[in-house]
């Protein structure tokens, strides 16, 4: 770490309403959009904003076998889905959890009707709703409200959504297929991936199962979507195909590796699941494209990556070995903005520094200008994250910092991301 300046007072102290990245971005054509849309009700009773801590859990272990029996009509009896244990295990040798896989006892039965397979995992999705506790210069105090989706990923309450459906929550309900609800508690969350878990206290719950590979899907195959569409339709499933794999999607200024399908998603369906025509969930709903002129393009995160991320929130609370500069930061692109946030010029700015950084050592602060990242001219956040992305823990950044109108040099040495 080395910086040719003195840390000096904050130019500017955090402005408090300053905007933070936000899942939905506005485009003049299509739009990614992450779900669910919030409602706003009247001004409430005083309540501050307060987000559950992560919890670490060094040893999570699923315990579950589901045999569900399908009914497929005609003339062919007793096929079913049953599991097979897989134990997933951490370099020291503690078990994470449990993957379960299906089988079937008749090797010819290569697939099941989409209703089969509706029957057999929807206990294993859940409705979610939130609240967050907001204040207006105009309304004061008030609830925005929220719906979104979950599945549940152990036998014993840990469910996996997305993290925007609960980023900034101050309560969470859980709601099962039965209708008993639950209150839930964020164990950990990921920004960049877009996935969250939690928990309720609840056991003998029916997990969903994650498919092997999900590297090996191929394009045309079906995909179930099961969900909680407009926050009021829980349950509803829609069917389609893997339209596509590894489709590279920016939302809210993070880069995505999701796959694409055509069953319909819409506002709620977000954080449910993707299944295959086996029942495994080959991936967790995060995003659709919207526009009056389009339709069947639905995104979810693959279930290899869901299957990495919440091993590392269940085991450590964040994902393990994610180089991190220790900043955020808001793009200033006119002139009323720049007033507004009493800036005097356009381009990214530092916007928070983590104290636990590098960044915060080498007395970087709030207000400071990011002006390019090893060499490279930064005039969008993307920018950033494309001359980051590939770096390790470890490995240094030479930024070119702009605070009170002159230029100063910093190396920063990337930290590991704790969330």
């Amino acid at each position: 770490m080395s910086a040719n300046y003195p840390n000096q007072n904050n130019i500017r102290n955090s402005q408090p309403g300053m905007p933070t990245q936000a899942m939905t971005q506005s485009r003049p054509q299509a739009q990614y959009i992450s779900q669910p849309q919030q409602t706003y009700q009247q001004p409430a009773g005083n309540g501050g904003q307060k987000k559950n801590g992560q919890t670490s859990i060094s040893t999570i272990l699923i315990s579950a076998l589901l045999a569900l029996l399908l009914g497929l009509g005609g003339g062919f009896i007793g096929a079913k889905l049953s599991g097979g244990k897989t134990v997933v295990q951490t370099e020291d040798g503690k078990v994470v959890f449990q993957e379960i896989e299906r089988t079937t006892d008749n090797s010819s039965q290569a697939s099941f009707a989409v209703e089969d397979v509706a029957a057999a995992v929807s206990d294993s999705v859940v409705e979610i709703t939130t609240e967050i506790v907001s204040t207006n210069s105009f309304l004061g105090q008030y609830i925005s409200q929220g719906a979104g989706s979950g599945v549940i990923f152990t036998t014993d309450g840990y469910i996996v959504t997305n993290h925007h459906v609960i980023d900034g929550a101050t309560k969470i309900n859980v709601t099962l297929k039965n209708g008993t609800s639950y209150s839930a508690k964020i164990i950990g969350d990921d920004a960049k991936t877009d996935l969250a878990l939690l928990k309720i206290d609840e056991t003998g719950l029916t997990p969903a199962v994650l498919v092997a590979d999900s590297d090996q899907l191929k394009v045309g195959q079906t995909a179930i979507a099961i969900g909680n569409p407009l926050g009021q339709l829980g349950g509803t499933v829609t069917s389609g195909i893997v339209s596509a794999l590894g489709r590279e999607i920016e939302i809210g200024g993070e880069t995505m590796t999701l796959l694409q399908t055509s069953a319909a998603i819409n506002p709620g369906n977000s954080g449910g699941g993707l299944f295959d025509d086996r029942g495994n969930l080959i991936g967790i709903v995060n995003a659709k494209s919207s526009g009056s002129d389009i339709e069947g393009l639905g995104f979810a995160i693959p279930a290899n990556t869901v299957r990495k991320v919440i091993g590392d929130l269940m085991e450590y609370g964040y994902v393990k070995g994610r180089a991190n500069l220790g900043l955020t930061y808001v793009t200033v692109n006119s002139l009323a903005a720049a007033w507004l946030y009493g800036y005097d010029d356009y381009g990214v700015f530092i916007s928070n520094v983590d104290m636990r950084s590098d960044a915060y050592a080498a007395g970087l602060q709030a207000g400071d200008m990011i002006v390019s990242v090893n060499g490279v001219q930064i005039q969008s956040e993307n920018d950033i994250q494309e001359q980051t992305k590939n770096l390790q823990v470890g490995d240094t950044v030479s930024m070119i910092i702009r605070r009170r109108g002159q230029d100063y040099k910093v190396d920063i040495t990337l930290t590991e991301y704790k969330g």
